[in-house]
């Protein structure tokens, strides 16, 4: 075992550095001197434009990449749902902490439940997935964009700019933020995002003695639902302006996959969902993947 510290490196934000932090001392179970290293990502430093026109979802997590391949770092921690589908080279994400509450939550400036808001009202997201299935709820609903951490989305909600906003209600609730909730989405009512409320830990492929450690505090079951919702994702072959949403949930022996995409307008839904033994999680995502790429006929790409 390394008799060095381990250096984890995560984004500097408040909740990034809370899941930094579980992740730590999870390790510090089996290993004593664990440091995090602040990195700033590009899509911290930009905050006003939509991920898909400066460069995707890589943007939170490609410079934490970097320091881990340039060894700068040992371990990286990502939340899972702001990941590209597809690894980087060199790289190895197969350690995930026990899942957060994957919901959805609704904060409004009265306190008001989606379907007292007034006819339409203005809700911040930057999601397109979001912004459709809030429209499935309120069709007269508008959503704006909205970037930045949770403090400054509230703040924003707070000057008026927004009648409400839309977020992951693990993240409100690691920030300890919950009676400013108006209202929690249940998954048959908002489908969320592939991995959300999933920390994933992240190493170089050939560094064997960390990937031994990881393995020691993945989370068993928490693996294997983001190994049919991350493979319903590649199947896809879609990008960050997607609007997908997929959630496994496993009962006993078997894991059950419900998965939703919109096309480009979001007037047309594809819906699928489907269950087999857990042991073929992969198979399960590859399934529900190639049945919706299959009915859209491609729609929900730009």
């Amino acid at each position: 075992m390394k008799s060095k510290k381990i250096i984890i490196g995560s984004r500097g934000s408040k909740l990034a550095l809370i899941y930094a932090e579980r992740a730590r001392r999870k390790l510090f179970e089996f290993f004593s001197n664990v440091e995090i290293k602040k990195i700033t990502t590009t899509g911290d430093k930009n905050q006003k434009d939509r991920l898909s026109e400066i460069g995707g979802k890589g943007l939170f997590s490609k410079q934490i990449e970097n320091d881990l391949l340039d060894k700068k770092i040992d371990i990286a921690v990502h939340a899972l749902k702001d990941m590209p589908s597809k690894e980087t080279n060199g790289l190895l994400t197969n350690c995930f902490l026990e899942r957060n509450d994957p919901r959805e939550a609704l904060i409004s400036l009265n306190n008001n439940l989606i379907k007292d808001l007034k006819p339409n009202s203005i809700i911040g997201t930057s999601s397109y997935r979001r912004e459709f299935q809030l429209k499935k709820i309120r069709s007269d609903i508008n959503c704006k964009l909205i970037r930045g951490n949770v403090d400054t989305r509230l703040t924003k909600l707070n000057e008026k700019l927004y009648d409400a906003i839309i977020l992951s209600y693990a993240g409100i609730k690691s920030l300890k933020l919950d009676q400013k909730v108006s209202q929690i989405f249940s998954t048959k009512e908002i489908i969320p995002s592939v991995g959300q409320g999933v920390v994933a830990l992240q190493c170089r492929e050939d560094d064997f003695e960390t990937i031994k450690l990881l393995e020691k505090i993945n989370h068993k079951l928490t693996n294997i639902s983001v190994i049919a919702e991350r493979q319903f994702l590649k199947i896809l072959e879609g990008d960050c302006e997607t609007a997908v949403g997929a959630i496994a949930n496993i009962d006993d022996k078997n894991i059950h996959l419900e998965a939703e995409l919109f096309s480009i307008d979001g007037k047309q839904r594809f819906y699928h969902n489907a269950t087999k033994n857990i042991n073929f999680a992969f198979e399960l995502g590859t399934e529900v993947g190639e049945i919706l790429k299959k009915e859209s006929k491609n729609s929900y790409k730009r």
